[in-house]
């Protein structure tokens, strides 16, 4: 990428993280005070074998993948894992619907962030024929009944859907369009969002009659103040678990082994990555 490109890059980024009530220096006090706490309650599922599962849904640009990167930045990823599938194969089509997120669930002492889950089929395939009516009729039924026995199993799950309004959403896609760095994240199935803006509104209006039960309900993040909506994300987050701090044995480091009897290789026998940062000291 060019220095020109990368200008462009910070700039857009700038521009679509740009409405926020918060002041900088308050959001990034709190998000750090919030990590810590992650920390912390990833440190007591492990060690009281706890499964979390949290489920992220909602608009395309609204702001998922922001916040669940900001929950794992500072988590171990052997315990805290993010799950975004494919389009599923054709041997995984033949299937039981839900039978591939099922093999993603958490073993004890692991979490599991859906970015996006079985809730396609109430959204995107719906809304695009991507399944059949019955298909998706069975799946409303069956939605509930598969979350009651992961909750009556043990397993504490979560469902965030992240809201945003017409006009932010239309304002992060332009922003997107011709950065180099997010243009990825803009896809053909993504500006039917905008299309069928009304469609994917009934299509979720519909889901949540069905899906929104009691043993795991939805929580609605409103997500057109992106910094806001990641903290308020992870507050209540950390609220619906009950963790404690877990103490740990206070570590020393050792004294370094003796190199007495060896003899490093001189340093020319050795290829090593060109200093690109010392070009830019000027």
């Amino acid at each position: 990428m060019s220095g020109k490109d990368v200008t462009k890059a910070h700039k857009h980024h700038d521009v679509e993280d740009r409405t926020s009530r918060l002041p900088k220096k308050t959001y990034e006090k709190e998000l750090r005070r919030l990590q810590v706490e992650l920390v912390k309650m990833e440190d007591w599922v492990s060690a009281v074998g706890a499964r979390i599962v949290v489920i992220f849904e909602g608009r395309d640009a609204a702001g998922k993948g922001g916040t669940i990167k900001r929950i794992t930045q500072h988590m171990n990823p052997r315990i805290t894992r993010i799950v975004a599938l494919p389009k599923p194969t054709e041997r995984e089509r033949s299937q039981w619907y839900f039978q591939r997120y099922i093999d993603q669930l958490p073993a004890a002492g692991e979490i599991v962030l859906f970015d996006r889950s079985w809730y396609n089929r109430g959204g995107i395939e719906k809304v695009l024929g991507f399944c059949t009516a019955d298909e998706h009729r069975r799946f409303l039924r069956q939605v509930p009944i598969v979350e009651r026995l992961l909750v009556e199993d043990g397993i504490t799950l979560v469902k965030y859907w992240f809201s945003v309004s017409d006009e932010e959403q239309e304002r992060r896609f332009v922003a997107r369009i011709d950065d180099p760095i997010r243009r990825w994240k803009l896809s053909e199935t993504d500006l039917y969002s905008r299309s069928h803006w009304v469609d994917y509104s009934r299509a979720k209006d519909e889901l949540f009659v069905h899906t929104d039960i009691p043993e795991a309900p939805w929580y609605v993040v409103e997500a057109d103040d992106k910094p806001s909506a990641r903290l308020n994300c992870i507050a209540h987050l950390l609220s619906k678990i009950p963790y404690e701090p877990v103490a740990h044995e206070r570590l020393a480091v050792p004294d370094r082994q003796s190199d007495q009897g060896y003899v490093r290789p001189p340093r020319e026998a050795f290829t090593y990555v060109q200093d690109h940062a010392a070009g830019l000291l000027g």
